[in-house]
């Protein structure tokens, strides 16, 4: 049997009492546990939500700045694109424009030859063969002055030596009395316009004759 003590409470008793106290006072100290860790769960989940948040906000931003930033880079590209098409226009027009009055000076010029020929067409019967003669050969002066001032020039065959870089053989004789292709007789007369052939020269050649 448990002795009591003065209060009439046995040991056993108080040691019983004892022990629902600790036990409660551990399954408050749980529950506060509990609580904080709730608690700080909470926090957390709240950091991170507001973690998130600011996220979205700085990705909707730089999303913004991107979706600016290519309205901008398309509006560019398509005034580049304008300019570049105005530009091919005025180019197409200015060299449709150089083709139909590039000729425009030369032109004049042949014009200036046409009025003396009608002249002297006209005037023919009015003046002898002499002074008929002497108005073709000025014309024909001014033609090959006209030609010369746009860089025309003859193509003079020196030596009788037959280049096929300027001449064009019409017809080949064979002959003992050469060593190599000569020519024999021109044509047709050839021109150069600057450094570039304009016509070759036809000429009549004589070559060498084959087993000699």
């Amino acid at each position: 049997m448990s002795r009591k003590d003065e209060s009439g409470i046995s040991q056993r008793e108080r040691k019983e009492q004892k022990d629902r106290q600790q036990n409660k006072e551990a399954e408050i100290e749980y529950i506060r546990d509990e609580e904080k860790t709730t608690i700080t769960k909470k926090e957390s989940n709240q950091n991170e939500i507001k973690k998130l948040r600011n996220n979205l906000k700085r990705k909707a931003s730089e999303i913004k700045h991107l979706k600016e930033k290519n309205e901008k880079g398309k509006e560019r590209y398509l005034r580049l694109m304008a300019e570049m098409e105005n530009l091919r226009k005025r180019t197409d027009r200015e060299k449709n424009e150089f083709y139909q009055y590039a000729l425009n000076e030369i032109i004049r010029d042949f014009l200036i030859i046409l009025d003396n020929f009608e002249r002297a067409l006209e005037s023919k019967d009015n003046i002898d063969g002499k002074g008929f003669r002497e108005g073709i050969e000025m014309i024909y002066k001014q033609y090959k002055d006209m030609l010369m001032k746009q860089g025309v020039s003859r193509i003079e065959i020196k030596e009788k030596k037959f280049d096929p870089n300027f001449h064009q053989a019409v017809t080949i004789e064979e002959s003992e009395e050469v060593e190599e292709p000569e020519v024999m007789e021109e044509v047709q007369r050839g021109y150069m316009l600057h450094n570039k052939l304009l016509r070759p020269v036809l000429v009549k050649v004589v070559i060498p004759k084959k087993g000699k």
